[in-house]
């Protein structure tokens, strides 16, 4: 079996450019990982902070730490668009969404909703 030579080949990744719906999509995989490393970090502040007075003490002194309250941001903030775009997935499973015409506003809405969510989280955090 022989290979056409008319298949289109593009190896150079610097101009392949997705569809806004595939970057949504890995961006709704990529904080789910997020999530899942974040959620060592909340787990060890909230299981500080129910050690009594003084851990819940020391749970709002580390939050005090530029670093950790940075770490929150981030988690709050992956927390929320995952929110959002697990919505609109589950709303796709129903059928919604899923035109050549609808799915890039949903994508653009979920981007946008996130980007509003990240700014929110900044202010709660901080």
């Amino acid at each position: 079996m022989a290979m056409t030579q008319d298949r289109p080949v593009n190896l150079d990744l610097k101009t392949i450019r997705f569809p806004i719906m595939a970057i949504s999509s890995i961006i709704h995989r990529v904080t789910g990982v997020i999530m899942f490393l974040g959620a060592f970090v909340v787990m060890a502040l909230l299981g500080m902070s129910l050690q009594g007075e003084q851990g819940f003490q020391a749970a709002l002194d580390a939050k005090s730490n530029p670093l950790v309250a940075f770490c929150l941001w981030g988690f709050v903030s992956v927390l929320g668009y995952h929110f959002i775009a697990g919505i609109k997935h589950l709303a796709m499973d129903l059928g919604h969404f899923e035109t050549l015409e609808s799915a890039p506003v949903a994508a653009r809405f979920t981007l946008i909703a996130g980007a509003v969510v990240v700014v929110l989280s900044g202010v709660w955090v901080w």
